[in-house]
């Protein structure tokens, strides 16, 4: 049977997003075993369907691939003890892998979210990727601004040097896309979206169609631990 996610999941998570202390939670920590272990149901249904397209799935399960709710404050501002949502990434290497992957966000209040691509990779990672971009520019543009990839995840997002990286020319063709500091493909869902019985079938369609823009900004990486 598809796994599927339950409607009182989204709804912890909406409560947590309002009612984020201590008390409040261990109240409701039934609560909260019910809804992850509803995400973790998901996760591994998805990581098993993943296989057949995306190598780095075989061999992981969703308690792999999900981070903790509790958060670090201990340098933030923010003192909120918890996230208030569930998030999962899929990369090779597991969840705290520098390499490109495939996260699924999931909160109350439609804020869910599926995204794809690379999030702040460390200094020589970074150039690797520049390079790649600037050798490559018209494939990574084919992936990334074609129709059927820009109606469902919009523009690449990400943070973006002001001025122009160290090496290039502010007249480069690929100039809009060396300046990113992270390449992210980021597709909304509403609780609806997640809520309904083909939910599984939607990120599985979503997440193959990231698989080129992954398969690119990985060739660079894995090229830097063959040198």
């Amino acid at each position: 049977m598809t796994s599927t996610i339950d409607k009182h999941t989204l709804t912890f998570l909406a409560d947590l997003s309002r009612n984020n202390t201590r008390e409040w939670f261990n109240e409701h920590k039934p609560r909260y075993e019910k809804a992850r272990k509803n995400y973790l149901s998901f996760l591994d249904e998805l990581l098993r369907e993943m296989e057949h397209f995306e190598p780095a799935a075989r061999g992981q399960q969703g308690k792999d691939t999900v981070f903790r709710i509790y958060r670090d404050v201990r340098f933030s501002n923010d003192k909120r003890p918890y996230k208030d949502h569930f998030g999962a990434y899929v990369a090779e290497g597991g969840r705290k892998s520098v390499l490109p992957g495939y996260y699924l966000h999931l909160a109350g209040d439609n804020r869910s979210f599926l995204a794809g691509g690379l999030w702040y990779p460390p200094a020589a990672e970074l150039k690797a990727v520049r390079q790649e971009l600037d050798y490559n520019l018209e494939e990574f543009k084919r992936i990334v601004e074609a129709a059927e990839f820009k109606t469902r995840f919009g523009e690449i997002e990400g943070e973006q040097l002001k001025t122009t990286p160290k090496g290039y020319e502010k007249d480069n063709p690929a100039i809009h896309y060396l300046r990113f500091k992270s390449w992210n493909a980021v597709m909304p869902l509403s609780d609806e979206q997640v809520l309904r019985p083909d939910f599984l079938q939607l990120v599985l369609e979503s997440f193959r169609m990231l698989k080129p823009l992954n398969d690119f900004l990985t060739h660079p990486l894995k090229d830097m631990g063959e040198e």
